[in-house]
C-alpha cells in the first residue's frame, strides 16, 4: 500500500480533479485551484459556509483524486482550471471530441487533461502530476500520457511559502519569466503585457497581439474589440488606462459623474 509521507512543495499552485463518494451523487466530479489542497478538501467537504464551493456543497463526501502543480504563478494555474473546466470554449483544446454516451464524466476528465499536457503552453511547464488517492491510481495508470519532463509523484502533499531572500524580489522574477501571452504562446514579461479591464477576467496577451486582435478594416489604432476570454466588450482606451495604473480614477470619475447625473 501506498506510503503516507507527506511531501512539502514551496510556492504551491495546483490544480485538482475531485470524485464524489456519496451513493447518491457517485461519480460526480469538479475541477477546481488552490495554493493548499490538505485544507481545500477539507473545506468541500464541510460545505459552502466553510469555503467550499457551491457546486461541491452537501454532495459529499468528496475525494481529492490527483493534482497538477509546479504553475510559475496564480494566474498560469487558473488559466489551466478554466481551460480544464471548459475544454471546448478553450481555443488550444478545439481538437478535443465531445464527451461520448459510454464514457464517465471521470475518464472524460483524464482524457482532457492528457491532451492539456502536451500542448502550449503547458507542455513547456515544469508540471508535476501527483496521484493522490492509490486505488485510483492503479485503475487509471497509463490513462494519461506527460512530457518526458514531467515526473508521475504519488502521496499526500502539503504546501509552503518560500521565505523572502533578501535582496532578491522573488514575486518580481517570476512575473517576469512565467507570463504567456494568451494569442502566441510567448513568454512576456509585465511591462509588454495587457489584461483585461474585468477584475476576474484571466487573458494576459502581449498589447500588440491584443492590438492585432481588435484592429479591423485596415485601422492604424484598434478602437474597440471582445476580449477572447470572457467576451467582454472592451474599448482599447480603457485597456491603456488600466495600463497606466489611472483605470480606478477613470471608474471613480464615471461614478462621480453618473452620480451627478441622479441628482439632476
Amino acid at each position: 500500500m501506498m506510503k503516507e509521507e507527506l511531501e512539502v512543495v514551496e510556492q504551491f499552485f495546483g490544480v485538482y480533479l475531485l470524485y464524489c463518494t456519496n451513493p447518491k451523487y457517485r461519480g460526480r466530479t469538479y475541477i477546481g485551484y488552490t495554493v493548499d489542497p490538505r485544507r481545500r478538501i477539507k473545506q468541500h467537504n464541510a460545505g459552502k459556509k466553510h469555503g467550499g464551493a457551491w457546486k461541491t456543497s452537501q454532495k459529499g463526501p468528496w475525494n481529492m483524486i490527483l493534482i497538477v502543480y509546479g504553475f510559475p504563478n496564480s494566474t498560469s494555474a487558473l488559466r489551466f482550471e478554466w481551460a480544464w473546466q471548459h475544454p471546448h470554449e478553450s481555443r488550444r483544446l478545439k481538437h478535443i471530441p465531445k464527451k461520448k454516451s459510454t464514457q464517465t464524466k471521470f475518464d472524460f476528465c483524464l482524457i482532457i487533461l492528457s491532451e492539456m499536457l502536451k500542448v502550449g503552453p503547458w507542455h513547456r511547464l515544469p508540471l508535476t502530476l501527483r496521484w493522490l488517492d492509490y486505488e485510483f491510481s492503479k485503475r487509471y495508470h497509463g490513462c494519461i500520457s506527460l512530457p518526458l519532463h514531467m515526473p508521475i509523484c504519488y502521496g499526500k502533499v502539503t504546501s509552503c511559502k518560500i521565505k523572502p531572500t533578501q535582496g532578491i524580489k522573488t514575486d518580481n522574477i517570476l512575473s517576469q519569466e512565467s507570463i504567456f501571452c494568451f494569442f502566441c504562446d510567448s513568454s512576456m514579461t509585465e511591462r509588454d503585457s495587457v489584461a483585461c479591464i474585468k477584475p476576474n477576467c484571466l487573458l494576459i496577451a502581449h498589447l500588440i497581439c491584443l492590438a492585432k486582435e481588435f484592429t479591423k478594416n485596415a485601422m492604424i489604432v484598434p478602437i474597440e474589440g471582445t476580449c477572447p476570454t470572457c467576451k467582454t466588450n472592451i474599448l482599447w482606451g480603457d485597456l491603456i488606462r488600466k495600463k497606466n495604473g489611472c483605470y480606478q480614477n477613470l471608474e471613480k470619475t464615471n461614478a462621480d459623474f453618473s452620480s451627478s447625473d441622479s441628482d439632476i
